[in-house]
């Protein structure tokens, strides 16, 4: 789904400027850890480019980051299930 997000991202600036109002919400609220409030607002803040190789990045930090990802419908139901339906489709082709 991340990489989805990140190929959408230069077409589409709002969704940043969505995922950075939610992370600020969730300082506001204590319901984020502040220091990976800290990361993602630096990433959405910083280069475009940065931030869609983290949401692409297999490493641990990026995953974890991800674990609290500020993206939560960037995509649409429709875009969702096609990614999901691709996902099964290599799954099932690998066996």
């Amino acid at each position: 789904m991340h990489r989805l997000i990140a190929e959408r991202l230069p077409e589409d600036p709002g969704v940043v400027e969505s995922a950075r109002q939610r992370v600020r919400r969730w300082q506001d609220d204590g319901a984020i850890d502040p220091r990976w409030a800290r990361e993602w607002l630096e990433l959405l803040d910083g280069p475009l480019d940065e931030l869609r190789s983290v949401l692409v990045d297999p490493g641990e930090r990026a995953r974890h980051l991800r674990q609290t990802s500020p993206f939560a419908g960037a995509l649409d139901a429709r875009a969702r299930w096609a990614a999901w339906r691709a996902v099964g489709e290599r799954f099932a082709g690998s066996r």
